[in-house]
């Protein structure tokens, strides 16, 4: 349950000078508040974390190559050196937008914070498609509690099946079900497999690792549909190459503790018994979006992001910019180079209009392409008409993720685990607690 804040606090902003408050220290929160080093303004970042999240290796900490510091450094440190940049921890509850406040909760009261212009980051969370039942236990990849959770779900499976001594619960501690043929949910289940067949190999007596039983499920009729048939193609049959069972046009109709309840196109029900779920499969705007909706008038499309203008502004609302996940506009995807793309677009709207200059024409988006790794060595990329796959496609997606790391250490470090883990079978971040295995049961995961 959600904590009341009893205590008021006000926070003014030092001085007279243009006011701007960044909700979210995701991609688009961080790229915003850089692109407003050196302006006339005061910049307040509000976020429910210390961290600045970088979510596309998120699923390399579920499975034990990175450490959560390495994709998560602290927002503070980052920005340490942007002089006109504060960050605040706080879970934004509301949003004033006569008064032009907006309005956080902390562990000791309510912080009301004052704006002048607002941009709008507050990212998206894991989507159940109305089965909202399903969280409490299937875990979903969007945050370092959920990597953690899963990290101490996956390596206690093995743990917990050598000392099993009845198999079919052995089997089914050791099986391993990722719904969402996506990015995230092909990368997570090849994951689990090079873990179970090289990683663990030889660090039991009782079991046999690479006979893990590792399920891919999603409902639509292929798996990376976005890279295009012949990569899709390609990329299902080297997850077979993996052991990893592929199911296709198959819906999630129920979770349990310990089973998976699956539905195909011709209506046969079928219950894979796991104690692990990876749900992989949708993201749904932050909950401020409908909430922001209503304030304005704007409307909210199904995955809760709202209708905004060619310039990322809400109608009527000139001063409140949304962008990255939470903004619905030409069906621009849910990827971090929409919101850091949107974020430098935003901030340059407001030095010009602080500048008394034109404003930029609408916000477009300029695809830099995607890419999604399978297993070491192993990854397909789509670059503007370019379709590829294999050693260089994962090559590149190894470069172009070390350029967006933040901080020298990091990216040094990432490297080096990556030698680990990839030219060899060691895994240093196999570390798990019952605490984090447990989380789901005792924490809110909104």
């Amino acid at each position: 349950m959600r904590r009341a804040y009893p205590e008021v606090m006000s926070l003014r902003s030092v001085g007279q000078r243009h006011r701007v408050v960044i909700i979210g220290s995701g991609f688009g929160g961080l790229f915003a508040a850089k692109q407003l080093d050196h302006a006339d303004v005061d910049v307040t970042i509000l976020s429910r974390t210390n961290h600045h999240l970088f979510q596309p290796l998120l699923y390399q900490v579920a499975t034990g190559i990175l450490s959560e510091g390495e994709v998560a450094p602290p927002t503070r440190e980052i920005l340490r050196k942007k002089r006109n940049v504060t960050v605040l921890l706080g879970d934004v509850t509301g949003i004033d937008v006569e008064a032009r406040t907006v309005t956080s909760g902390t562990t000791e009261g309510t912080i009301v914070t004052p704006y002048d212009s607002l941009i709008v980051a507050a990212g998206a969370g894991t989507a159940y498609f109305g089965n909202d039942r399903f969280a409490e236990y299937a875990t979903g990849l969007k945050s370092i509690d959920d990597a953690l959770e899963l990290r101490s779900k996956i390596f206690n499976g093995f743990e917990m099946a050598e000392l099993e001594t009845d198999e079919d619960l052995r089997r089914e501690w050791m099986t391993f079900v990722v719904v969402g043929g996506g990015a995230t949910g092909v990368e997570m289940a090849g994951q689990i497999a090079e873990a179970a067949h090289r990683t663990l190999k030889g660090n039991f007596r009782s079991i046999d690792p690479s006979k893990a039983r590792i399920v891919l499920v999603d409902a639509s009729s292929s798996v990376l549909g976005s890279f295009g048939h012949k990569l899709s193609a390609r990329a299902a049959k080297q997850l077979e190459g993996l052991g990893i069972e592929v199911w296709l046009n198959a819906k999630v109709v129920n979770v349990t503790e310990r089973s998976i309840e699956i539905v195909d196109d011709q209506n046969k029900h079928s219950t894979i018994p796991t104690r692990c779920t990876v749900w992989a499969a949708g993201v749904e705007a932050s909950p401020l979006g409908r909430a922001l909706g209503e304030a304005t008038g704007t409307p909210v499309d199904r995955g809760g992001r709202l209708e905004v203008n060619p310039d990322l502004t809400l109608r009527g609302h000139p001063e409140i910019f949304v962008i990255g996940d939470m903004a619905a506009i030409n069906h621009y995807p849910g990827v971090a180079q929409v919101a850091m793309q949107g974020a430098d677009y935003a901030g340059d709207q407001i030095k010009r209009r602080l500048a008394g200059r034109a404003p930029r024409g609408p916000f477009h988006y300029f695809d830099k392409g995607s890419m999604a790794t399978i297993s070491r060595f192993k990854a397909v990329a789509s670059v503007g008409p370019l379709r590829f796959g294999g050693l260089l496609a994962w090559l590149l997606w190894l470069g172009i993720h070390i350029f967006y790391l933040v901080g020298f250490k990091n990216r040094l470090t990432t490297l080096l685990h990556w030698a680990v883990s990839f030219l060899g079978n060691g895994r240093s971040q196999r570390t798990g607690v019952r605490q984090q295995a447990l989380s789901s049961h005792a924490v809110d995961k909104r």
